[in-house]
């Protein structure tokens, strides 16, 4: 491994001693005949030293044409009809596949008492986020601090939201008091990054929560049609696309929003995102079910700790979330450009 990285490194620096001597003597002071000479004997050979066009930089980071957008609207408007697919095939029951809505009958109480719990902690995890938000929006002062868009807001923020996650699934259900605290402080947390989507308008922020309300309840039951484990295997693309959309989401920091490169990671984030978080969406209404109905029930020969509801719904609670910022801003975007 060594000898190879040597040799190519050493290919490298040939390459360079050739290229750097021709490039110093393309732009010396010699006289205009042995230079217009030179570049004659090049074009005669087919070689033409003149620019044609704009460089890679230049197009990266020149003005944006808006095709990312466009390109992502395309994306979108394919992954909604995929969608509608799904959920008309499984709606349909024309998979021979049996998925949870023909399990449901066969439930225990007790698998029924946990997914009613895990989507009423559900509710009440976006009051809380939604109440948050709006009170730090009446303080001027909280909105025009949490509205700094800078790189420390930005870590800032997101070690406060890990943090106030990681302290509530640390806490076992039965402290009862603990864990509901901490649910709520990271309810909060969340609701303090929303504050700044208030400055979009009631209006706005209403016909999102109304997509966004549509979209969760067309593709949780697509979910529950589907069969049982179908969305389960995608964890694996999940987590790359994960990955994709954070680093692009940084990148958006660094780079200026009305160049083609900083417009092209931002489709990624709000579009592709949107996508994204749709598709977890699916996998984690999955997971719920499959959860509530495997995990054991405590007794005096096998006691185990009791079923959370709250950790069960942090997955869909933070999709939901994340639907409904995309969902906004590609609402604010549209109103802007109008």
């Amino acid at each position: 491994m060594l000898s190879t990285l040597c040799q190519r490194g050493k290919v490298v620096l040939r390459v360079s001693m050739v290229v750097q001597p021709l490039r110093s003597s393309l732009t010396t002071s010699a006289p205009k005949a042995a230079r217009g000479g030179f570049q004659e004997r090049l074009s005669r050979q087919g070689i033409n030293l003149q620019r044609t066009g704009p460089t890679l930089r230049e197009r990266l980071l020149g003005p944006t044409t808006g095709k990312p957008f466009i390109y992502g609207t395309y994306a979108l408007m394919g992954a909604s009809a995929a969608g509608i697919g799904m959920l008309c095939y499984y709606g349909m029951s024309m998979s021979n596949e049996v998925g949870a809505r023909e399990r449901i009958a066969l439930w225990p109480q007790y698998v029924h008492d946990r997914i009613k719990a895990t989507y009423g902690y559900l509710g009440g995890s976006l009051i809380v986020s939604a109440s948050a938000a709006a009170a730090i929006a009446r303080s001027p002062q909280l909105l025009r601090l949490i509205s700094n868009g800078g790189i420390g807001t930005m870590v800032v923020t997101i070690a406060a939201m890990i943090g106030t996650g990681a302290l509530c699934r640390s806490i076992d259900y039965e402290s009862s008091a603990m864990k509901h605290a901490a649910w709520a402080l990271h309810c909060a947390t969340i609701g303090a990054v929303l504050a700044p989507l208030c400055l979009l308008g009631g209006p706005v922020l209403m016909r999102a929560a109304v997509y966004t309300l549509g979209i969760v309840g067309g593709l949780s039951a697509t979910a529950i049609c589907a069969p049982s484990e179908k969305f389960l295997m995608w964890s694996g693309p999940l987590s790359m696309g994960l990955g994709v959309v954070f680093v692009s989401s940084i990148g958006t920091f660094f780079l200026p929003p009305g160049s083609a490169l900083g417009a092209g990671l931002a489709s990624i984030v709000v579009y592709g995102g949107l996508i994204l978080f749709s598709a977890f969406l699916l996998y984690d209404t999955q997971r719920v079910i499959k959860l509530a109905e495997t995990y054991p029930v405590s007794n005096a020969y096998m006691p185990v700790k009791q079923y959370d509801p709250i950790n069960a719904q942090m997955g869909i609670y933070m999709d939901v979330i994340n639907i409904f910022m995309r969902i906004a801003m590609i609402m604010g975007g549209n109103q802007r450009r109008k």
